[in-house]
């Protein structure tokens, strides 16, 4: 049986004989057309990285984040839509504010990823809205350790050690599973992170990019979700670019 042509995509709240709801898989398509974003649970914490496409030489650098702090204890690193993405991280926070006016301590990473996954699903469900062109990381630390998950348009979401998104995830997926996780330390998770991005980047090197690395980690900041600093992440870059010369004339 097939779907194609039938017109099964026209609505979000319908779905095909085969049981396909196309509108979330077209909203997969836009995750994978952008750049790649990826996180690594460490021993105490949790690193984001994203390879932010510059799409004119025109742009602030620094602007339009991809990575963006949901609670202080949690972070969230996305690839897709990025005005889809802005919307996500509002949402994200004013659960945490409601979380904390009802209960009076911070949000669990846990509970956090399941609010946000319910409030993605539902945009499945109605013809007046569209599904969320975003796949998001969400990695934080609270009283029961360090967490990353990844949330799909569908409203799916899952546990992980290292997850990737974006363009480039099948290539940054191979070398995230090369890591020691989830013992690596949250500092060498940077410099991994940094080549990982690096190494995704390869199919797309005709495009510039901006590398954003954030962490949270119990022992570097305690707890709480920040950019690394300028002097680690120039290191990290730099330690990338030299990998990546380097294979580069291993294989002329």
């Amino acid at each position: 049986m097939t779907s194609i042509g039938t017109g099964y995509d026209l609505s979000n709240s319908v779905f095909s004989p085969d049981g396909r709801n196309f509108q979330v898989e077209y909203a997969s398509k836009a995750v994978e057309a952008d750049g790649t974003a990826i996180g690594i649970k460490c021993k105490d914490g949790v690193v984001l990285a994203v390879e932010k496409i510059v799409s004119s030489k025109l742009l602030v650098p620094g602007a339009n984040k991809k990575i963006q702090t949901i609670d202080k204890h949690i972070g969230v690193a996305y690839s897709g839509l990025t005005p889809d993405g802005r919307h996500f991280v509002s949402q994200g926070r004013s659960e945490a504010y409601s979380w904390r006016g009802t209960y009076k301590v911070p949000i669990s990473v846990t509970s956090m990823t399941d609010r946000l996954a319910g409030y993605v699903q539902a945009y499945t469900l109605y013809n007046s809205v569209r599904p969320f062109g975003i796949s998001a990381i969400v990695g934080g630390v609270d009283q029961s350790g360090p967490h990353l998950f990844t949330i799909e348009p569908s409203g799916a979401y899952w546990g992980y050690l290292g997850a990737a998104t974006g363009k480039g995830r099948q290539a940054a997926k191979s070398e995230l599973e090369k890591l020691d996780l989830p013992n690596i330390s949250a500092k060498d998770a940077v410099k991994a992170a940094a080549k990982i991005i690096y190494a995704a980047h390869d199919d797309s090197k005709d495009k510039d990019f901006e590398l954003e690395i954030s962490w949270v980690s119990i022992s570097e900041t305690k707890g709480v979700h920040e950019f690394v600093p300028k002097e680690l992440l120039e290191e990290a870059e730099r330690l990338a670019k030299e990998e990546d010369e380097d294979e580069e004339m291993e294989e002329d």
